[in-house]
This record gives structure tokens, C-alpha cells and sequence, in this order.
């Protein structure tokens, strides 16, 4: 008796469910265009150790387009800028593939940096201090890997062949950290650790003569809290550059018109950022399909 339940179990096993089938698992949706839109304040523009606004605030902001869930993308970013050639603004462009494997996502691509009116500045003297026009232009790479969303490394490489319009090669590589710290969700811990290569100029007018230009190391370590779309940051900057290496680098007008030869854009400094980010799709626009 017990054999034919079994049996007679087993058989109604192999029948068909009254529910039916389970339905069939639906492909992933995908973004196939979005915009990422990202506004910042910040109380000094500091671009790798180096102040770009002579330690005044800066406002930015810029436009991303995203393609196929962001794995291409072509963006511009703006900003203000108080630079030795006086150009009114910084303008830029840059575009590429953002690949992801897993934890494990690469960025590759390219970035222009365009300063527009810009002005050549000349001493008392006669001499030139910075070249006429220093648009130029990076490839870069990118790679980092994600622990479970609480624990970020990655690196970097940039590469410039003509740096500032100077003629020299300069490559830029770093490392970076960022933490999720669990106690409070959106705030965060990060850093980078980096250095500068930079080769002598080629140009015949550049500190009247071309200069070897100083290798230095950069680093920058900070505190960030992130609610919705806002993300307040507090970090501090650092350099291995004197205030003499930092003018040959910059040519910052006043160790000219001083006659010291010396810069303070590259000293250690504290800057609060506040940024807002949006894509999009979260507000409904492109969504995912």
C-alpha cells in the first residue's frame, strides 16, 4: 500500500501544476540614453595640489550624456578660473567607455581642456612668462574595484603631450580609497595618493628660457556626506612643491611682479565643496526600458 502512494506521489510530482508555469525570468532593463547633471560650489578650485583660482571660490557645472547603462558617455564641464593667462572661464569636453565586469569597472577616454581669451603675460622687461594658449589635451585610464558597496580602490593614469601648451610631456598617476563608514548611511571616508612626471618644455619662450619643470607628488584626504542628490565634502590638499617649484609651474603674476619667484597655489590647504547630482532617469526622463 505504501509503494503505490509512493508511486502514485511521485507521478502526480511529474504533472503539471493547476498554477501553471512559473513565468519566464524578464531581461534586464536598460537605460539607453541619460543625462547626468552636476552643479558644485566650492571654496577654492584645486585641480591636482595646484589652486586654480588664486584660493578664491569657485562655482562649476556641467552636462553628461550616458549611453547603453553608461558604458559610453560625452560630457562638458565649466568653471571659473583665476590663472596667470586671465582666461574668463575653463571649458571642457571630454567623452569615452566606462566597461563593467562585476565589482570591477574601467573608464578610458579622452579630455580637452579649453581656457578661451586668453592672455599672453609679458614682464617689465619684455620677457614671455606663459605660453600663449595653454589648451591641451589627456588620455586617460581608470580602473577600480567595489567590496560590496562599502569599500572602493582604484587607479589612474593620465597622459598630456603637450601640457599648458608648454611642449612637454606629463603624466599623472594615483591611487584612491573611499570607505563607506557603517554607522551612518552617505557618509564617507576617501583619499588619493598621486605624482606628476612632467618633461622639459620645448617651447623657445617660456620663462624667458625653456626650464626643467618639477616632478612632485599629490595628496588629498576627506570627509563626505551624501543625502539624496547632495553631497557635502571637507578635504584637505597637499604638495611636495616649494613655493619656488609652484611658480615655475604656474607663473602666478605676483611672484613675478614681487620679483620672489614665488607661489603659495600649491601650499597646504582645506576646501569645502557642496555639489549637487542628478540623472535623468531618476526623475523619470530616459527610463530604463
Amino acid at each position: 500500500m505504501s509503494f503505490v502512494l509512493l508511486a502514485g506521489a511521485a507521478e502526480a510530482s511529474d504533472l503539471p501544476s493547476r498554477k501553471g508555469a512559473p513565468p519566464a525570468p524578464l531581461p534586464p532593463s536598460i537605460t539607453w540614453i541619460d543625462a547626468a547633471i552636476s552643479i558644485k560650489g566650492m571654496t577654492d578650485y584645486n585641480f591636482r595640489g595646484i589652486s586654480q583660482t588664486d584660493r578664491k571660490p569657485a562655482v562649476q557645472g556641467g552636462v553628461e550624456l550616458q549611453f547603453y547603462d553608461n558604458l559610453f558617455y560625452a560630457g562638458i564641464y565649466a568653471s571659473n578660473v583665476d590663472l596667470a593667462t586671465s582666461p574668463p572661464a575653463e571649458v571642457d569636453f571630454y567623452g569615452g567607455i566606462r566597461p563593467k565586469f562585476g565589482p570591477v569597472t574601467f573608464d578610458l577616454g579622452v579630455w580637452q581642456y579649453y581656457y578661451p581669451n586668453e592672455k599672453q603675460y609679458i614682464d617689465l622687461a619684455g620677457g614671455y612668462w606663459t605660453p600663449k594658449n595653454t589648451d591641451f589635451t589627456e588620455v586617460y585610464g581608470k580602473v577600480s574595484y567595489n567590496f560590496e558597496d562599502k569599500f572602493t580602490v582604484g587607479a589612474n593614469v593620465f597622459y598630456a603631450w603637450d601640457w599648458l601648451g608648454t611642449g612637454a610631456d606629463a603624466t599623472y598617476g594615483s591611487v584612491t580609497a573611499k570607505y563607506n563608514l557603517p554607522f551612518l548611511e552617505g557618509l564617507a571616508v576617501s583619499g588619493e595618493l598621486g605624482h606628476y612626471w612632467i618633461s622639459k618644455p620645448s617651447m623657445s619662450i617660456y620663462f624667458p628660457a625653456p626650464v626643467d619643470l618639477p616632478d612632485y607628488t599629490y595628496w588629498n584626504a576627506g570627509v563626505s556626506y551624501t543625502y539624496k542628490s547632495l553631497t557635502a565634502d571637507l578635504r584637505y590638499h597637499d604638495t611636495s612643491l616649494s613655493k619656488t617649484e609652484c611658480f615655475a609651474l604656474t607663473a602666478d603674476p605676483r611672484g613675478i611682479v614681487s620679483g620672489s619667484g614665488r607661489s603659495k597655489w600649491c601650499n597646504p590647504t582645506v576646501v569645502a565643496t557642496l555639489s549637487f547630482d542628478i540623472t535623468a532617469s531618476s526623475t523619470g526622463i530616459f527610463a530604463p526600458k
